[in-house]
């Protein structure tokens, strides 16, 4: 692996760390905006904005060829009060890059000033920075924004780093990677009063904890084994006083499927159940269930092409095959649903005790940031190549 403009990596890690210390929440990435478009305006782009209120297209033409890439980078930031004590630490309470959006951000920055020095490629590249990956769906809006009509891809490609794979290890698959997540809010209806007379009210909490057992036997007796599936109650809300019966309890539930089929089997089972323990107790529900985003489905020519990159650039022993799927979700699958391509894992670990995504004191790592944006900068050249 050769790094590319050695020189741009200062400027690269100075982008990481402002982008870190100025985190902005999903749709509201206005002054992220302006600085990222700042950025490709001055290495020569064509820059187009407003895509999903506040995404940035970045275009770059070279050649003869009608040939176009489209390569993703996210840039929004968690609702998470950032614990790191480091010196470029978020200047935003409540609000930090826990997820590493401030390096896929700056790793495409970089990758789009070696590309327009270079212009080693012939065809068209679009360079796409989107906001609201982590709750919105951003990439849903941009589409319906008009993303793919005003910017044809033949093919777009996203990464994301993970803290949990050993550095610098290239980890993709064919087909399904990432799934697809539902939320559920289910409200238990009771008859509040004294703790010392239960037989007077309709105990919400009792109830609710029979819901949320109930609810452990769906995936093990409802769905099949070889169906990856997860339902987990995150949340489970009720009273404030211990002589008290609360009117009401509420829990909320995060949903993790695959197969089509199986995904309206969840719900339909979901509703069932809490339906049928509620009234069990001479109770009712009242249930509000989201279907969120889809699973991230990898196509398979698009993938060949990025592990027999990854093999060249980084060598066989670092790059492998993810033997499932993994539970977390996506919104680069609506990407995936319009366009060919592949979305794939660049590991970052320090050591295996780093605090994982969307932890309090997780920080991107920094020593991966050559590494990222010579890859995003190999892999436009080579699906462009002159040849």
């Amino acid at each position: 692996m050769t790094i590319h403009a050695p020189n741009v990596m200062a400027e690269v890690l100075a982008t990481r760390h402002h982008l870190h210390r100025f985190p902005e929440i999903g749709l509201s990435e206005f002054k992220t905006s302006d600085y990222v478009a700042e950025q490709l305006t001055a290495f020569g782009y064509e820059v187009t904005r407003g895509l999903a209120k506040t995404g940035v297209v970045a275009t770059l033409r070279n050649g003869s060829s009608e040939r176009s890439i489209g390569i993703r980078a996210d840039f929004d930031a968690l609702p998470i009060l950032e614990e790191t004590g480091l010196p470029y630490a978020s200047e935003i309470p409540g609000v930090m890059h826990a997820c590493g959006h401030d390096g896929h951000t700056a790793m495409l920055l970089g990758a789009a000033k070696i590309l327009a020095e270079r212009r080693n490629f012939d065809g068209v590249i679009h360079l796409i920075f989107q906001p609201a990956e982590e709750n919105f769906g951003g990439a849903r809006i941009m589409i319906e924004d008009g993303l793919f009509d005003r910017f044809p891809c033949d093919a777009v490609f996203a990464l994301h780093n993970d803290p949990e794979i050993p550095f610098g290890h290239i980890a993709l698959r064919e087909g399904p990677i990432m799934a697809a997540v539902d939320e559920c809010k289910i409200t238990v209806n009771g008859r509040g009063g004294h703790g010392a007379e239960p037989q007077s009210t309709a105990d919400p909490i009792v109830c609710g904890a029979s819901i949320v057992m109930a609810l452990q036997t769906i995936v093990s007796r409802n769905i099949h084994p070889l169906d990856p599936t997860v339902i987990t109650v995150g949340g489970f809300h009720a009273g404030a006083a211990s002589n008290v019966i609360p009117e009401r309890a509420e829990m909320v539930l995060s949903i993790r499927s695959f197969d089509p089929k199986v995904r309206d089997q969840l719900e339909q089972r979901i509703r069932a159940v809490a339906e049928g323990q509620a009234a069990s107790y001479g109770m009712g529900v009242t249930i509000d269930y989201e279907r969120g985003y889809d699973p991230t489905i990898n196509h398979k020519a698009e993938t060949d092409f990025v592990r027999d990159l990854a093999v060249s650039f980084a060598g066989q022993d670092k790059v492998y095959d993810l033997p499932r799927p993994m539970m977390g979700s996506e919104d680069f699958a609506y990407m995936l649903a319009k366009r060919p391509g592949s979305y794939f894992f660049l590991g970052t670990q320090r050591t295996p005790n780093d605090p994982p995504l969307h932890h309090p004191r997780y920080d991107f790592n920094d020593d991966i940031l050559p590494v990222g944006t010579t890859l995003w900068v190999e892999l436009a050249e080579r699906y462009l190549s002159r040849s």
